[in-house]
């Protein structure tokens, strides 16, 4: 079945969907994304991705030629003229057409496209058993380089730490910081349990605010399971209870070994179980979810 992209307002097939070689999104990785979730035909957490986008955006002085609300009316469009009840869209901004240099004023116009499609990045077994990890000494890029909170198109960081982690037969690989803390993974945030406490690292060492793990902490706090955000070695991470991952294309994963070292119990925890059944029920009712319609 081919799907239609959105590129820039008018809807294209797949095939047929093409930008600019000399767009700087795609020369230099100038511009910014965002990954969204539709469950039964309503999109979750649209108005925090929309505006993360836009923060994002912002950070890197870049317009989008579209106002926040209007660019949440073309998610919206863009699912149904898929059809789509369950979908993983991609939103992408970048600084548009100019020429071989770098200077983002020579790009008269930023450019935008949305696609509605699926997306399974871990096999449904692993959500049962539970995920095995290493971590990789490729460092996470630091704030005062480019502040991870920033979704640019420029995951070069996070593609050469997944390689790594590949190449040691893991298919999600943990990266640290400068100073040897755990961060969190290439695509995924990270989540410890110990002594019936999440502990999540904290944005200011590096991490991406995940729309997911906070998502995850309010889910926590509703269910009186206590959570901090602290910074923590790999020793506190070999040791802990429970650990799972969080993001929007991922969900909730458990994971059950890290570097060749069992994690607690090497199976799936009791309250990473929790979670996971909590959030599958908030992704499909009650806000914040909009409804996409059918055709």
């Amino acid at each position: 079945m081919d799907i239609w992209i959105n590129l820039n307002g008018k809807f294209v097939k797949k095939k047929e969907a093409k930008i600019s070689i000399f767009d700087h999104g795609l020369l230099y990785g100038d511009g910014v994304f965002e990954g969204i979730r539709s469950y039964r035909g309503r999109i979750f957490c649209l108005d925090e991705h929309v505006k993360r986008l836009y923060s994002s955006a912002h950070f890197i002085m870049l317009k989008p030629p579209l106002s926040l609300e209007e660019m949440k009316k073309e998610i919206i469009l863009t699912v149904r003229k898929n059809q789509l009840q369950d979908a993983y869209i991609r939103v992408v901004v970048t600084r548009g057409e100019g020429d071989l240099g770098l200077d983002p004023e020579k790009c008269p116009r930023a450019s935008y496209f949305i696609i509605a499609d699926k997306i399974e990045l871990y096999p449904s077994e692993i959500y049962e058993r539970g995920l095995e990890l290493v971590t990789v000494s490729t460092r996470r890029n630091p704030t005062f380089s480019l502040d991870p909170q920033v979704k640019s198109l420029n995951y070069l960081n996070n593609i050469l730490a997944k390689i790594q982690g590949k190449k040691a037969g893991c298919i999600e690989a943990i990266m640290l910081n400068q100073e040897g803390w755990v961060l969190e993974c290439t695509g995924d945030n990270i989540f410890i349990v110990e002594n019936g406490t999440l502990v999540t690292p904290p944005t200011f060492v590096g991490v991406l605010d995940g729309i997911t793990r906070d998502v995850v902490m309010k889910l926590a706090k509703q269910l009186g399971i206590p959570c901090s955000e602290e910074v923590f070695s790999c020793y506190r991470l070999y040791n802990a209870d429970e650990c799972f991952l969080t993001g929007t294309a991922a969900e909730i994963v458990p994971v059950v070994k890290i570097d060749d070292r069992e994690i607690g119990s090497g199976k799936p925890g009791e309250i990473t179980e929790r979670i996971k059944k909590e959030f599958q029920k908030v992704t499909r009712k009650g806000t914040p979810v909009y409804e996409t319609g059918k055709g």
